[in-house]
């Protein structure tokens, strides 16, 4: 009979989500679902319990954020079991391997340099060791692809920034933003539907370094803009509901009337 003691107790910590991890995917007495997962099909769950954790915070929903937190741990140490079946390696190498990295970039706090630094420049260090142990490879190598597409052009942009490839100031990023979107137009109008995906991308892009420039996180801003919208829309929602009505009940010119009350709104409530 299997022991289930250090599953059930509540003071068991790393050691228990471990032992919980391990029976999930027990062959014999696991979850038949945890059991076929490969790193493939649970990588997507790891950017979405990322994502939640980012959206937590965002909304100051401090009560949830342990939680979001425990379900983007389980996802590490979901691939560190699956690591381990296959030999590779386990979940004491990934601490290991995070926890060396972080002395070795921290020679400010854990060796013998000063730490009066700016953020600034520790962001600068930390960079400039990530190039050192990266060696000889390209420069825009180890930008992962998975990463949010808003979040890799930026973190691109930045890498060929540290070796000059950067317009100097924002008005001429603003100036490309204003010949990407125009280029955009005239391929509506003019071109294939990949040829006008392309321009889109180029445009999006740009506005992306526009955010860089100005030390803005693109993905936080689409987040907020996302949630304005949401919150507008449902009020227009609310107000036509009022009347027994659904938003297909209504048109546009009533609807965009209650959108301009709801931004009233909204600017009341903040004073």
């Amino acid at each position: 009979m299997t022991d289930d003691s250090l599953i059930h107790d509540p003071n068991g910590g790393m050691d228990r989500l471990l032992a919980i991890m391990a029976r999930l995917r027990d062959p014999a007495t696991g979850c038949p679902w945890d059991v076929e997962q490969t790193f493939a099909t649970i990588a997507p769950y790891t950017i979405e319990e990322a994502h939640e954790v980012a959206d937590a915070i965002q909304r100051q929903a401090w009560g949830e954020l342990p939680g979001e937190l425990g379900d983007l741990l389980f996802q590490a140490v979901f691939h560190a079991r699956m690591a381990e079946e296959a030999g590779m390696f386990g979940f004491a190498d990934v601490v290991r391997a995070i926890s060396d990295k972080m002395v070795t970039r921290h020679p400010h706090v854990f060796g013998d340099q000063s730490r009066d630094k700016t953020p600034e420049q520790q962001t600068k260090d930390w960079e400039a060791l990530k190039a050192k142990e990266r060696g000889t490879a390209r420069v825009l190598d180890g930008v992962a692809l998975a990463l949010p597409a808003l979040t890799r052009a930026v973190k691109l942009q930045n890498r060929a920034a540290r070796v000059g490839f950067d317009w100097p100031d924002v008005g001429e990023v603003v100036a490309k933003i204003a010949e990407e979107a125009a280029e955009l137009v005239e391929a509506r109008d003019t071109l294939t539907e990949a040829e006008v995906e392309e321009e889109f991308g180029d445009l999006l892009f740009v506005m992306a370094n526009l955010a860089r420039h100005l030390k803005l996180d693109p993905e936080a801003a689409l987040r907020a803009a996302n949630a304005k919208f949401t919150c507008r829309f449902n009020r227009i929602e609310d107000w036509l509901a009022e009347d027994g009505r659904h938003p297909r009940d209504s048109d546009l010119a009533e609807m965009d009337a209650l959108w301009n009350r709801a931004k009233a709104e909204e600017k009341a409530a903040r004073g």
